[in-house]
Parts: structure tokens; C-alpha cells; sequence
């Protein structure tokens, strides 16, 4: 390197330090967080990651597996149902959950009295802890006489009904039960977005000869467009995650009609003592949303432009 190359260098690099020695406390107020990150999110990734390619006894690594662990459980059965479910769950969520905010949120924001009310109900579900939910959920749709619908159905004469027992159905009830807990947040960010629009733009549309649908379609759903677009992106991720709600309510059944790949993964680990099966899950589930990821984002991007 030249000597007029390391003069140039020279006011670079102390600028850099010198910035760096300035914003050192911006760095203490960062440093805290990257350290609990690292520790309990990418160490447990790696070891994850160790784990998918590894022989095991427990949890302890003794050995080398190649490609057996993945080769074990794609020829898995089991793991063939419940990627089958986790797309279910996926797809139900689309037509049930991901829409039954929007419509909340536009009902409220059109009332024209008592809406603080409105939004309280609407909001409390997601107030009530996600185990107590379901099993408020589990008690009310008890297939059994005791069930407080089939209660209901019973002094009307009606029969008992099987709801979550019924394979064909358990997963619509369970994003059923899903919707009722979660729908109220999301409900409450299409709100701030439908009020963030200027009501003018109605008034001129109305002065236009607009009828309700026509608003709706180029003045309501343009004004939400970018937050139903972020929400559904958020909602396949976390619905592609589904775990604790089959694993209260049905356990994964029944006949494997709920196991999603999540609870699969907790079976792997805790009841077959085989983390090295759940970690491929685990990282089988990561590669499918990190697919899905990068496709909205290239849709996002080509929507931009």
C-alpha cells in the first residue's frame, strides 16, 4: 500500500472511531438485548442445526448421521400427515381468520355511537390467557352431554355433536377457537388504519354517486391494502407455528387429524427422546417460511414498483 494510500486511510478510519467512541452508549443500550439474542436464539439455532445431522443418545451427541435423520423423517408417515395439517391450518386461517378482522374493524369504525364500547368487546378475547381460552373452548364444545352446546342441544332434543372429535372438522373448530382469541388485536390495527383515512375522500365519493360497495372497493380497501399485506404474512408465519392449541384441546388427534408440525417436533423431542428428529422438523418448518418470506417480499417489492 501506498504512502498516499495510508494518508487517505488514516482520516477514515478515526472518523469511524471517532463516531463509534460517540455513540458508545447508543452500543450499552444495544448490547444487553444482542446478548440475551444470541444466547437464546441463535446458540439454540446452531445446536439446532448440529442436532439435525447428528446421532444421539438423549440429548447427548455421539456421533455422526448424515443425512439419516431427514431420510428418517421424510419416509415418516406421520410427518406426511401433519405437514398436510400445518397447510390446513394455513389455508382455514386465510379464509376464516384473516378476514373476520377486517370485516370487525370496518363495523366498528361505521358505529356511530358507543364505539369505545364496541372496541372493548371486541378486544377482550385477547385479554384472556391463550391456555385459559382453550380450555373455556374445550369445556364448551365437550362432545360429551356434559359440553355446554351439546347441553343446549340435548333439552332441545338434539343429539349430541362430535365438534373437534370428528376428524374431518377438528381443525376448523380449532381455528375457530383461534379466531375468537386472536381476531381482536389484529381487529384493532385495521381500526387505526380505516381511521387514518380521510373521511373526505368518503364525503366526495358519496357527492359522486358512490353506493357503499364502490367506497369499499376503491377507497376502503386501497386505505388498508398495506396492513392486510403485512397481516398476512404474519398470519401464515404464525399459524405455520400452531402448537399448544391442538396439543390443549386434542392432543394432536384424533388419529394424528390435528398434529401440526410443531407439535410433531415437541413429540420427536419430548415423548420419543429424539431431538434429533425434531430438530430436521424444525428446520423443515424455518426453510418453508423462509420460501414464503422471500416470495412476499419479491411480490411486495414488484407491487412497490
Amino acid at each position: 500500500m501506498s504512502r498516499n494510500s495510508l494518508q487517505n486511510n488514516t482520516p477514515l478510519a478515526g472518523a469511524r472511531m471517532t463516531r463509534f467512541i460517540r455513540d458508545y452508549s447508543g452500543w450499552l443500550f444495544i448490547l444487553p438485548s444482542f446478548v440475551l439474542f444470541a444466547f437464546f436464539i441463535w446458540e439454540p439455532m446452531i445446536y439446532s442445526v448440529v442436532m439435525s445431522f447428528s446421532k444421539m443418545q438423549g440429548f447427548n451427541i455421539v456421533g455422526f448421521a448424515g443425512l439419516d435423520n431427514f431420510k428418517f423423517v421424510f419416509s415418516d408417515n406421520v410427518f406426511h400427515i401433519a405437514l398436510k395439517n400445518t397447510v390446513t391450518y394455513v389455508v382455514l386461517s386465510m379464509l376464516i381468520g384473516y378476514l373476520v378482522p377486517i370485516f370487525l374493524a370496518i363495523i366498528v369504525n361505521e358505529v356511530a355511537h358507543g364505539q369505545r364500547f364496541f372496541k372493548v368487546v371486541v378486544y377482550f378475547p385477547a385479554l384472556v390467557p391463550a391456555v385459559a381460552s382453550l380450555l373455556m373452548w374445550k369445556y364448551i364444545l365437550d362432545p360429551s352431554a356434559n359440553g355446554i352446546i351439546n347441553g343446549i342441544l340435548s333439552n332441545l332434543g338434539i343429539a349430541p355433536q362430535g365438534f373437534y372429535t370428528v376428524e374431518s372438522m377438528t381443525i376448523f373448530w380449532l381455528i375457530l377457537t383461534m379466531t375468537w382469541k386472536s381476531a381482536g388485536s389484529t381487529t384493532m390495527i385495521y381500526l387505526a388504519s380505516l381511521q387514518g383515512i380521510n373521511g373526505e375522500i368518503y364525503e366526495a365519493a358519496e357527492l359522486d354517486g358512490a353506493g357503499i360497495i364502490a367506497k369499499f372497493r376503491y377507497i376502503t380497501i386501497p386505505g388498508i391494502y398495506n396492513t392486510a399485506r403485512l397481516m398476512l404474512i404474519m398470519q401464515i408465519i404464525a399459524v405455520f407455528q400452531i402448537m399448544y392449541e391442538p396439543m390443549v384441546m386434542t392432543g394432536g388427534g384424533p388419529a394424528n387429524a390435528s398434529l401440526s408440525l410443531i407439535l410433531l417436533s415437541y413429540r420427536y423431542a419430548f415423548e420419543s427422546s429424539r431431538p434429533n428428529y425434531a430438530s430436521v422438523v424444525g428446520i423443515v418448518v424455518t426453510a418453508i417460511l423462509l420460501l414464503l418470506t422471500v416470495i412476499y417480499l419479491k411480490f411486495v417489492k414488484e407491487q412497490d414498483a
